[in-house]
């Protein structure tokens, strides 16, 4: 990747806080992630990196790794609809 590709990395909120609160060990972290996540102005782009580069832990974009599984199914399931 190249470094202004990710650039917008520096204006998300988590920026403030320690990457241990983006890896939570519970749903009460989870929850905590997705609320410094829900005002954050770069929360799109953050969300489409990880489901793109297909990151499996974590909280990106404000979804944790079942959602974005669920996200990336249904886009599946949606893309083979099409054909």
């Amino acid at each position: 990747m190249d470094e202004v590709e990710l650039q917008w990395m520096r204006d998300g909120s988590c920026r403030d806080y320690p990457p241990s609160a983006f890896f939570p060990s519970d749903g009460v972290g989870v929850d905590a992630a997705r609320q410094i996540c829900a005002t954050c102005d770069v929360k799109d782009r953050c969300l489409d990196y990880a489901l793109t580069n297909r990151i499996d832990h974590g909280v990106w974009g404000g979804c944790s790794e079942r959602e974005r599984r669920r996200i990336l199914k249904r886009r599946r399931q949606e893309a083979a609809a099409r054909v």
